[in-house]
């Protein structure tokens, strides 16, 4: 019976509203933030794209030279480029969404 006045005080602590702070720039308005993430954005929509014209390539050579494994390694490549391109699309608004909101 002792450990009753407890719960009801745990209960009363869990019950308190949580402030919900407003949303502050961690790096302080820095430009070396935003430069890094245009270096990443633009990397990795140019490697997506080297990728698509390699496989392009794997499948054409692939084709020629009657090897079907390489036709089907070049597909695969070609299906996983376009998926990074995909990616890499959604991504660019959702982080500039959410830089946006923090400012």
């Amino acid at each position: 019976m002792s450990s009753f006045p407890h719960l009801i005080a745990a209960t009363q602590i869990l019950a308190d509203p949580i402030s919900n702070p407003a949303p502050t720039d961690p790096t302080g308005g820095s430009k070396g933030v935003n430069l890094l993430l245009a270096y990443a954005k633009w990397g990795s929509l140019i490697a997506c794209a080297l990728s698509a014209v390699v496989s392009g390539g794997m499948m054409g050579v692939g084709s020629l030279s009657n090897r079907p494994d390489s036709v089907d390694k070049g597909k695969r490549a070609m299906i996983w480029s376009l998926g990074g391109v995909l990616a890499c699309a959604i991504a660019i608004p959702l982080v500039n969404q959410v830089f946006g909101a923090a400012a």
